[in-house]
């Protein structure tokens, strides 16, 4: 499931020194105090120095994309481990955290991008590897299930998205529960009434940019014929989950990790056949109305849409009416949407009869009065409550889609 990369780069001295790339603008924020007290506090702090002085060894493009495959999936790992109380607690944020994480990733991206190497290494060389090194440090290309496809083998199957932190402008202290929960449920199981059901998780980063490029397809096609079960998971609105039940292909304009913003149709290959809308498979209504947490479940049915022979946006509480054209899907028109689009989108093309949608968390919310510490106790328990109650929404799902 590697990202294809060129087999090699110029050899060493037959080409001009590289030119490094500049920093991105959610790269720039590592500058900020927050980020840095994050990594420090999250025993993050070594990664990229470590990272930097193994790419300093590298005499050539293999060594380099050895170095930056084996940095990532590590990173990756490390952080799994952390938040499933592996290895000693190193820093004193709590385990659940995941912006050590994302904090970390931003800092080995931008020693990747601003290195010189001794060999050549052209904009496409870096980009390779820049992609190699986002894919193995968000668990991408380590979806894998033990054995063939779960049905009838007595081990249930079930791929499971989150995202980074965003808005982060706003305020630079963001956790998102959706990645917190990928960390600590990938790669364990779930007890069902029908047996067990292994979890493999990834986290996606909040950039259009990423998703226009096929991101998400190419992290899911491989495995998504092989699951029982994948939800999308993002964090949504304040005080309740959401199971979504219509996605839209509707970018809405809001600005990314980047501050890029994009007002357009989802784009897609084959955008001849690209449906308005796709559904969720995932058994909202028996999710809703199960006991799974301290938030309430909501089977959220609504969209917006321009109506056929239309030219304004209409709310529909109850779907989409025929021939509509979208302008929000029930998570809205941002990533969330287009995450829950794409994969469902990605399920029907290739004529899979599979359990998937999106889950909306609640807002993972600080303690009041809480504007500047990085954490609290009220925020540490919000996440962890949001944490446990997906994994007893998963486990919902699975018993119910039977």
């Amino acid at each position: 499931m590697a990202v294809a990369v060129p087999a090699q780069a110029a050899p060493p001295g037959s080409a001009s020194p590289a030119v490094p790339a500049p920093a991105t603008v959610e790269e720039a924020r590592l500058d900020r105090a927050v980020p840095q007290e994050l990594l420090r506090r999250g025993g993050f702090d070594t990664v990229a120095p470590a990272f930097a002085r193994s790419l300093a060894r590298a005499g050539s493009y293999r060594q380099a994309e050895k170095a930056v495959a084996g940095h990532g999936a590590a990173l990756w790992q490390r952080a799994v481990d952390r938040a499933q109380g592996r290895g000693p607690l190193a820093g004193d944020l709590s385990r659940d955290d995941d912006r050590p994480l994302y904090w970390a990733r931003l800092a080995m991206l931008r020693e990747l991008r601003l290195w010189q190497p001794s060999f050549g290494l052209g904009g496409t060389e870096r980009a390779g590897l820049l992609d190699r090194l986002e894919r193995s440090s968000r668990g991408q290309d380590s979806l894998r299930f033990p054995g063939g496809h779960g049905k009838g083998k007595g081990l249930k199957r079930i791929l499971m998205t989150g995202f980074d932190p965003f808005t982060l402008d706003r305020d630079i202290r963001i956790s998102n529960p959706s990645g917190a929960t990928a960390l600590a449920l990938d790669g364990t199981v779930i007890r069902t009434a029908e047996g067990p059901a292994r979890v493999e998780a990834a986290v996606f980063p909040v950039r259009w940019a990423d998703f226009a490029d096929g991101t998400v397809e190419r992290a899911l096609r491989p495995v998504l014929p092989k699951v029982d079960l994948f939800t999308t998971v993002s964090q949504g609105r304040p005080g309740r989950f959401d199971i979504e039940r219509t996605n839209g292909a509707w970018r809405g304009g809001f600005g990314d990790n980047d501050n890029v913003s994009r007002l357009e149709t989802v784009p897609v290959s084959d955008q001849a056949t690209q449906p308005q809308w796709t559904s969720s498979t995932l058994p909202a209504a028996a999710v809703a109305a199960a006991p799974t947490g301290r938030f309430p479940v909501y089977d959220n049915t609504s969209v917006t849409e321009i109506p056929a022979g239309g030219t304004a946006p209409v709310d529909r509480p109850g779907g989409p009416t025929p021939g509509s054209t979208a302008r929000a899907g029930g998570g809205g028109n941002y990533l969330s949407n287009e995450i829950a689009y794409r994969a469902t989108l990605l399920r029907d093309r290739l004529g899979l009869d599979l359990p998937g949608g999106h889950v909306h968390t609640p807002v993972l919310a600080f303690g009041a009065g809480n504007t500047t510490e990085l954490t609290d106790p009220v925020f540490v328990q919000n996440r962890l409550d949001i944490i446990a109650q997906v994994k007893e929404i998963i486990r919902v799902a699975a018993e119910a889609e039977e």
